[in-house]
């Protein structure tokens, strides 16, 4: 049966020892102007799992990648990352907002490949890569180059390395966005929906590559999706969502063959 976020036992690790959460949001709510679109979620990622954010448009999915990003600011709420408040910082006994330090510090923790590449036209595949190690973790030349190198031939692309943007497929710049955000090693990687901009023939080698890394398992993955057959291969637990709220969650096999909602129970059957 699946479980709320609540009721869920803590992810066991070697030695009997309970793992700490990598990610946890803890009653967190976020408005745009008077629309309330997520309303107090409660959610917790273990190091190294993969979770499936699905649910239909406008369910909040994609604001909580971006909240974890550091792109959204909670309304009210927190999230931690890697045990460290994200947002805020404690002074003298309060939370106060975090500064742009503590921020900028945070941010080297999260990877985010989104749906749009967001590549620098004007630098060639291998300096797109480069550019945030050097500029963001203070690598030198030589050590941001042999460690791009190393993520481009991960994603199939180091035959790529001199070539601009503009000369490749939609499916080769995700490619290349995925390598330029694991380059920055972090602890937790959001996909946001990255395949919805790609031609249909392209999805494939994307959703592929995702996959591989997913199987090294070091890293924590938070996929933000419509893909459910990818959500029922990849993820280790299905959290659906739907009108700012966590209405189900679940292991794969068990959330997409016993939903116990209606909500849920409509939705897959609108995706099939």
């Amino acid at each position: 049966m699946s479980t709320t976020v609540q009721e869920r036992e803590p992810h066991a690790v070697s030695g009997g020892e309970t793992a700490l959460p990598i990610v946890k949001y803890n009653d967190v709510k976020k408005s745009f102007g008077d629309l309330e679109v997520l309303h107090g979620i409660n959610l917790e990622m273990r190091p190294g799992e993969k979770i499936a954010i699905i649910g239909p448009s406008g369910s909040g999915k994609t604001t909580l990648g971006r909240m974890l990003m550091t792109l959204e600011e909670p309304t009210s709420g927190t999230i931690e990352v890697d045990g460290e408040l994200l947002w805020h910082m404690e002074r003298g006994g309060k939370l106060v907002r975090a500064s742009e330090a503590h921020l900028h510090r945070m941010r080297t923790k999260i990877g985010m490949v989104f749906q749009h590449f967001n590549l620098f036209p004007h630098m060639k595949v291998i300096r797109n890569v480069t550019e945030a190690p050097r500029k963001v973790l203070g690598l030198s030349k030589e050590e941001a180059h042999e460690r791009a190198v190393e993520m481009l031939r991960k994603v199939g692309l180091e035959d790529k390395l001199d070539v601009y943007p503009s000369k490749l497929s939609g499916g080769q710049k995700q490619r290349v966005a995925i390598a330029r955000a694991l380059v920055m090693r972090p602890k937790v990687m959001v996909f946001d929906e990255v395949t919805s901009a790609l031609d249909p023939e392209l999805v494939g080698e994307v959703l592929e590559v995702i996959k591989e890394i997913a199987l090294e398992g070091e890293m924590a993955m938070m996929l933000i999706t419509h893909e459910m057959d990818f959500a029922r291969e990849v993820a280790d637990r299905v959290i659906f969502g739907a009108d700012g709220l966590i209405v189900e969650e679940g292991p794969p096999s068990e959330l997409f063959e016993n939903p116990e909602s209606e909500r849920l129970q409509s939705f897959l059957r609108r995706m099939n």
